[in-house]
């Protein structure tokens, strides 16, 4: 067996054990689509936006991208391609982004689960429907992705070694066993993000997230999921310069 498929087969639980492995893929591709709704933060995504909402949409009916000053028509084409479009007039950062997502969609009675999903293209949305099957039927309020529990994601050597340094000052902090600390990809319960209030707008909002769904003691795992890294994503500087920014925002906090 594949090492990408034995990953797939584990969760893993806060003590950092291996737990009863994920649940068979559902026949059923829209079991998401009522309850559960997507939350996007958007910044100057234009070449990418239209397709990963198109994706999604395939999957589930709430998509909201939450555009942060967006200066390239991002916001239109999301809009364009089905998903409901909140406007920040200047850029706030990705915290904020997702701050404004988590407020619109805890006030709705029909919201049971939000999936945090990056604009540019990195994520997969297969990952998501599977991290949703395991939180629904082990009753979890928060799964996070991991790129590291599992060898399909090569982010290089360098990233690699910025993303190891960010998750051991994460867990250190907030007394977790991540193994992928900062990646977006993420299931939570609604429970769970009506006690979000994140206050680090740029890029340590990834670690303060961490840190207060976990004073909430709600039930947690990791997942292993695949990132993608395109030419698209390289070229704008994702790959390496993220790791830093947040190595700097951390330090900084």
């Amino acid at each position: 067996m594949d090492p990408g498929t034995v990953g797939k087969l584990i969760a893993f639980c806060n003590n950092g054990q291996m737990q009863v492995p994920a649940p068979e893929p559902a026949t059923d591709p829209r079991r998401h689509a009522a309850d559960t709704w997507v939350v996007i933060p958007l910044y100057n995504e234009i070449s990418v936006i239209a397709r990963v909402v198109g994706e999604l949409a395939a999957y589930f009916d709430h998509i909201v991208c939450i555009d942060d000053g967006s200066a390239d028509g991002s916001a239109a084409s999301a809009e364009a391609a089905g998903a409901r479009v909140l406007r920040h007039p200047i850029n706030l950062g990705q915290g904020a982004a997702l701050q404004t997502g988590f407020e619109y969609v805890v006030g709705r009675n029909e919201a049971d689960y939000i999936v945090t999903f990056d604009a540019d293209g990195q994520h997969r949305v297969e990952d998501a429907l599977e991290m949703l099957d395991l939180a629904k039927s082990q009753d979890l309020a928060i799964v996070f992705g991991s790129r590291f529990l599992d060898d399909r994601t090569d982010p290089g050597w360098l990233k690699r070694v910025m993303l190891k340094t960010v998750v051991w000052v994460t867990n250190l902090t907030t007394g977790l066993r991540l193994t992928d600390a900062h990646n977006g990809l993420r299931v939570i319960r609604a429970d769970a993000a009506r006690a979000i209030h994140l206050e680090q707008d740029r890029m340590a909002h990834a670690t303060e997230i961490v840190l207060k769904l976990g004073r909430t003691k709600l039930p947690w795992r990791e997942y292993p999921v695949e990132l993608l890294y395109t030419d698209y994503s390289r070229a704008k500087g994702q790959s390496v310069l993220n790791s830093v920014n947040i190595l700097v925002d951390l330090l900084v906090r």
